[in-house]
C-alpha cells in the first residue's frame, strides 16, 4: 500500500511539472510513460547430461523454453521539450541506447507507451551507407535516407563534407567507405545526419569519435539545432561533452531512472556513485 502511495506521487509530480512547463511555453516532444523494453535472447544449447544443462532447466522454469528475457529498461517515465539537448549517462549496459531505440520506433514497448511529436532521428543513417560506395554516393543516399530532396542534398553537400573533415588529408570521400576508419565513417555519419534540422534528434557516442576540433564543431551543431526548436538526445560516457553540450541529465543504472536533473547536479551525484 505505501509504495502504491509513492508510485500515485510520483505520477502526480510528473504531471505538475509538464503542466507547469506547459504553462510556459514548453512544447513536449517525447513522453516516455512507465516504458519497459524486454529482450528475449535464445539461450545456448549445451550437452543434455551436463550440470550447466541441469542448471539451465532450473533457471528456465516458468520461463520460455530455450529463451532468456532481459529486462533492460524498466519503468522509465520523462517528458522532454522543445529546445532541450538532455544527455543520458549510466554505466555499460544500463539501457541508454536501448532507450533510445525505443523512442526512434526501432524496439516495441513490452509495458508502457512513448509518445513523440515529430519525427524522432537515431543518428545515424547506419542501414542506409554502404560500404562499397564512395562517401560521395553515401552522403546522397544518407540524405535521401533521411527525406532530403536532391536540391537540399547539393547545396549542403560541401557543407558535410567539410564538417566531417574526412578530406583534410586527402581526397578520402571519393574513396569506398571501406577504406575509412571507424572514427572516419562515424564522422561522416554525425555530418550527414546533422545537416537536417530534427523534430528530435538522438545521438548514441558520436561525439567520442574524432579530434577535440571535431567535437567542438559538433557540440556547436548541436546547439544550433536546439535553437531550430529541435530536441537533442545525447549518450556518452564524456562527462565534459555533457556539460558543454546537455542542460539536463537523464541517469539510467540497471535499466531503471536513477536521477532526472539539471546537468551539473545530475552528473555531480553519477561521479560520486562511480568514484570519479
Amino acid at each position: 500500500m505505501a509504495d502504491d502511495k509513492l508510485d500515485k506521487t510520483d505520477r502526480t509530480d510528473r504531471t505538475d511539472r509538464t503542466d507547469r512547463n506547459a504553462d510556459k511555453g514548453h512544447i513536449p516532444t517525447v513522453i516516455a510513460d512507465e516504458l519497459h523494453i524486454v529482450y528475449r535472447v535464445n539461450g545456448a544449447k549445451t550437452g543434455k547430461g551436463s550440470a550447466t544443462s541441469a542448471l539451465s532447466r532450473i533457471l528456465r522454469r516458468g520461463e520460455e523454453r530455450g529463451v532468456r528475457k532481459v529486462h533492460a529498461v524498466r519503468g522509465v517515465s520523462f517528458t522532454a521539450y522543445r529546445g532541450e539537448a538532455i544527455g543520458l549517462i549510466g554505466s555499460n549496459g544500463s539501457g541508454k541506447s536501448t532507450l533510445l531505440r525505443a523512442i526512434a520506433g526501432l524496439l516495441p514497448a513490452e509495458k508502457g507507451k512513448v509518445y513523440t511529436d515529430g519525427q524522432p532521428s537515431l543518428l545515424g543513417v547506419n542501414a542506409a551507407l554502404m560500404n562499397d560506395l564512395t562517401g560521395e554516393r553515401n552522403v546522397i543516399l544518407g540524405g535521401l535516407a533521411m527525406g532530403m530532396s536532391r536540391e537540399q542534398i547539393r547545396a549542403r553537400y560541401q557543407e558535410i563534407v567539410d564538417f566531417s573533415g574526412i578530406n583534410e588529408k586527402g581526397d578520402f570521400i571519393t574513396l569506398p567507405m571501406r577504406t575509412y576508419s571507424s572514427g572516419m565513417a562515424a564522422r561522416l555519419r554525425f555530418s550527414i545526419a546533422a545537416a537536417k534540422d530534427h523534430d528530435v534528434l538522438m545521438i548514441d557516442e558520436a561525439l567520442a569519435t574524432g579530434d577535440r576540433k571535431f567535437q567542438k564543431r559538433s557540440e556547436a551543431r548541436i546547439r544550433e539545432l536546439r535553437k531550430e526548436a529541435g530536441t537533442v538526445f545525447l549518450v556518452s560516457h564524456n562527462n565534459k561533452s555533457i556539460r558543454d553540450t546537455c542542460d539536463r541529465v537523464l541517469w539510467l543504472e540497471r535499466g531503471e531512472l536513477r536521477m532526472d536533473g539539471p546537468t551539473d547536479e545530475v552528473i555531480k551525484e553519477y561521479e560520486k556513485f562511480t568514484g570519479k
